[in-house]
């Protein structure tokens, strides 16, 4: 059955790691097309049966079942069905902070669109799943994004394509945004130098060498700096104890939270409190 679900409409939904917009299913009539049209949001795009074209720029791709293809945002796009074989695709379309670095990882970009996956019906699967889910009285949410993630990484494991930086300031920049996007993801827990390191997949001393050139300081300091900042914001609200603030960014030791905060900000966290009460 042909259908179709849309979903948010909201410039904050974006701040989230990957949000789904729409997603659905059509069986296409001979020659149907669709554009030339721009997206505000990514949108996948795989074909069941039958065959047709995709353009965006001046290339053209004739593509066929067990073809997808990627719409990126702010992209002219224009497809068309097949006159004599129009195909029946599924799609989805989402965005996201973590969009175009999931869809790289699955060697998906403005530059690489196309995919091919033809070994089993997995990848058929998962499309019909997200679109089944706009039936479900509860949890279709959850249904939608577990089969695009398991989408995502079945396309992630068969990338072959090596990343390429085009500068060391560009592969410098890369393993920076990652450590400080982990950090912000798990600073609340009792993370180490050593576990960023681990997952960023650099060497500790090379890494923190590469973080101190672009930052100007260590690793630890910003760990601390970011979990200082995140504990001014939480002092403000005054139904929370200062172990709760401690413990919050990541600090199970009260005693060594204060000490800490106090060499960043010269006050302790309590005169912290009192000082942004009284302003």
């Amino acid at each position: 059955m042909d259908h179709q679900i849309a979903s948010g409409d909201g410039p904050h939904l974006n701040r989230t790691d990957l949000y789904i917009y729409q997603c659905g299913s059509e069986c296409c009539p001979n020659g149907h097309f669709y554009g030339p049209a721009v997206r505000d949001h990514y949108l996948i795009h795989y074909i069941h049966s039958g065959k047709g074209i995709f353009q965006v720029g001046d290339t053209t791709y004739r593509l066929h079942a067990g073809n997808g293809f990627l719409i990126c945002p702010d992209q002219v796009t224009y497809y068309q069905a097949d006159e004599r074989e129009p195909w029946h695709y599924s799609w989805i379309g989402f965005h996201g902070l973590k969009a175009e670095a999931y869809l790289s990882d699955a060697g998906l970009s403005a530059e690489h669109p196309i995919f091919e996956y033809t070994q089993d019906d997995f990848i058929d699967h998962c499309f019909y799943e997200m679109a089944d889910a706009y039936y479900l009285k509860r949890g279709g949410n959850v249904r939608r994004f577990s089969y695009l993630y398991l989408f995502l990484d079945k396309l992630t494991q068969l990338n072959t394509r090596e990343i390429t930086y085009t500068s060391r300031e560009n592969r410098r920049d890369a393993y920076v945004n990652e450590t400080l996007f982990f950090i912000e993801l798990n600073y609340t827990r009792r993370i180490s130098v050593d576990a960023i390191s681990n997952h960023v997949g650099l060497n500790r001393s090379y890494l923190n060498s590469l973080f101190k050139e672009a930052l100007g300081k260590s690793i630890q300091q910003y760990l601390i700096e970011f979990r200082v900042r995140k504990a001014c914001e939480l002092l403000e609200n005054e139904t929370l104890s200062i172990g709760n603030v401690s413990r919050s960014v990541g600090y199970p030791d009260p005693l060594l939270f204060s000490k800490i905060f106090k060499s960043i900000q010269g006050v302790t966290p309590s005169e912290y409190r009192k000082s942004a009460r009284d302003s």
